[in-house]
């Protein structure tokens, strides 16, 4: 089990303590439902146990058990919905359980160390084919459900309750970047978003097929609706290797002139989602104990100030 995944599970007390107990009778029942035998467990993700199966065809897939309190609901409606256009074929999923399969792909992004630039090309294009997956019926948002609206909400209330990790002038940027992507939130411009594209849940094709264009397909959407600016946004959020190496105002605006070139989104809009994603994800990994991972972020946020 990747050690994030383990440090999300305790951060989660009890619920945490008792999904892990259960995986192995879990994993074997769904042996026997959905005719599949674990090859191997495979690294990734940071809240889910997931494993490379063979099916009773003979053919291989993987077996994704999302944690509790992971969203995975949206995650199988967005999965289905989609039908492969940029995202894993969803191949069964027991919604009570979170448990889903999904079609074998390749290797991730992030595991083949692409030039920033060119990940950023493929994760445009992927996301292109991602922003078409129908809303849901009589879709709406309620304004304090709003995802510029809960961000903001997260960030004052985690940065106090952490004793102030970062400065107050991080803080009070991403709350000015919030309140401005809030009153600027027009439900007829949103899509259904994946809501964590970064190159770690991008993964390589198996095979060229329709929906799968630009050679990758993601994994794990959150499936909420936003303006296609917010999945730009956490694009932008990543890179703290390349921020810190540099001269990481030039490097990230560069970056975020890419990303507005190949997707044709307003390029303040991704940079104000990226800004407030990279202290809300500090914040957010730092409250569950993982320092090492959220440090960079809060430390390349206050290079962009």
């Amino acid at each position: 089990m990747p050690a994030l995944v383990r440090q999300k599970s305790a951060n989660l007390g009890q619920v945490g303590e008792r999904w892990l107990a259960a995986l192995p009778d879990l994993v074997a029942d769904l042996r026997h439902r959905w005719s599949i035998s674990p090859v191997a467990a495979l690294s990734g993700g940071s809240a889910s146990c997931v494993l490379r199966v063979r099916t009773g065809d003979g053919g291989e897939a993987v077996l994704k058990l999302a944690m509790p309190e992971t969203g995975f609901d949206d995650q199988v409606r967005t999965l289905a919905d989609a039908h492969g256009h940029g995202y894993a074929h969803l191949l069964a999923a027991d919604a009570e359980r979170h448990a889903m399969l999904l079609e074998l792909c390749g290797p991730s992004m992030d595991q083949l160390t692409l030039p920033p630039e060119l990940a950023i090309e493929n994760l445009c294009h992927t996301l292109a084919q991602a922003w078409t997956v129908p809303r849901p019926s009589g879709a709406a948002v309620d304004p304090e459900q709003e995802k510029a609206t809960r961000l903001a909400r997260f960030v004052r209330d985690t940065w106090d309750r952490l004793g102030h990790p970062c400065s107050e002038a991080a803080v009070a940027t991403a709350l000015r970047f919030a309140e401005r992507r809030a009153s600027g939130f027009d439900l007829d411009r949103c899509v259904v978003v994946h809501g964590d594209p970064h190159p770690g849940n991008a993964l390589r094709a198996a095979a060229s097929r329709p929906g799968a264009e630009s050679g990758f397909v993601f994994v794990d959407p959150d499936g909420f609706l936003a303006e296609p600016a917010y999945d730009l946004g956490v694009v932008l959020r990543d890179w703290c290797p390349q921020l810190l190496a540099g001269d990481a105002k030039s490097v990230a605006r560069r970056y975020c002139a890419l990303l507005a070139e190949h997707s044709g989104v307003d390029e303040t809009a991704i940079w104000e989602w990226g800004f407030l994603e990279r202290v809300s994800t500090g914040l957010f990994v730092l409250a569950f104990g993982a320092e090492d991972v959220a440090r960079p972020f809060l430390e390349t946020a206050e290079l962009l100030l």
